[in-house]
């Protein structure tokens, strides 16, 4: 049977909310929680499909549990690994750098061999730039809940079936 891996950091407010949603729609039965915190590689390579919280800080920067295993996470071979990404960003207060954790986060996982899942459109967002845009597109599912705390649990929800077409 496949697995499937929800990491995030359990000391995160808003990432943690999400994380609940996003389990509560794919079946508790159906992933597993990880902290982020205590990451290794054998655990990460363990799951054969890997759902990320990767919120981002100050001025578009990786919150630092996962800079910290970026070193490790960059030696490892992801090709058979199909990873999704979601992440908080404030869209009005830091309109140049609206989520790039996902961004930056899908970036060391490509030049890894992972394929990055969970394509969202950037259509309903207001920004400036982001590293997660690729296109009309964001490599991931952005969240913001300084702004759009309203439309946080469709977006979960809808995201989470595209994930099960995906992850199969």
């Amino acid at each position: 049977m496949q697995k499937t891996a929800l990491i995030y950091s359990f000391n995160t407010n808003r990432t943690s909310i999400a994380a609940k949603l996003i389990q509560d729609a794919f079946g508790k039965e159906n992933i597993d929680l990880v902290n982020a915190e205590d990451i290794n590689e054998k655990k990460f390579l363990s799951y054969d499909f890997l759902i990320l919280g990767v919120p981002t800080w100050f001025d578009g920067e990786l919150p630092n549990y996962w800079d910290e295993f970026v070193p490790a996470l960059e030696d490892l071979d992801l090709k058979n690994k199909k990873i999704a990404i979601f992440g908080n960003g404030d869209q009005k207060g830091y309109p140049e750098n609206f989520v790039d954790g996902i961004g930056i986060m899908a970036d060391i996982l490509e030049k890894c061999k992972a394929k990055i899942v969970g394509y969202t459109p950037v259509e309903g967002y207001e920004f400036e730039n982001s590293r997660a845009q690729r296109g009309d597109m964001f490599a991931g599912l952005a969240l913001d809940f300084e702004n759009q705390r309203k439309l946080n649990k469709g977006r979960i929800a809808k995201w989470v079936e595209q994930l099960k077409k995906e992850f199969k």
